[in-house]
């Protein structure tokens, strides 16, 4: 019996090649954007997850599938990503809102949500009471 040659073909790992298992089905609109702002922020899901109080594996599934989310954890995620309820929804898409054009108060009220908890409160009292005084002035 003669022996035959076998050439092996070695492919080298490529990083575009995609690991583990072929996904069933396609990511949601929602999920594509909360992964892609997720990274933006130079955040894991690991440290999404801690800031929500949640765990790992169930903060894996928001991004993965459709999930019902609690007006508070869409709160938590605006805030924890940096970004406005709209975008993360997909609504602020171009830059702009839906229904108009983006005025100065929005972009100013929209960097003041990104301050601390403790400037944002010394910024609303003082808007607060100009807003109450107007109202009486009125």
């Amino acid at each position: 019996m003669q022996a035959k040659s076998i050439e092996l073909c070695i492919v080298p790992y490529d990083e575009g090649m995609q690991a583990g298992r072929p996904r069933k089905s396609s990511k949601s609109d929602f999920a594509e954007r909360l992964v892609a702002f997720r990274e933006a922020a130079g955040l894991s899901q690991r440290q999404m997850a801690a800031r929500l109080g949640i765990s790992q594996p169930s903060y894996v599934l928001w991004e993965q599938r459709n999930v019902s989310l609690r007006a508070d954890q869409v709160l938590q995620l605006s805030d924890i990503l940096g970004v406005s309820i709209e975008e993360l929804f997909g609504a602020g898409k171009n830059g702009k809102r839906r229904g108009g054009p983006e005025g100065r108060a929005r972009r100013t009220f929209e960097a003041v949500s990104k301050l601390s908890q403790h400037q944002q409160k010394k910024i609303l009292d003082v808007v607060e009471a100009l807003l109450a005084q107007s109202r009486t002035a009125k």
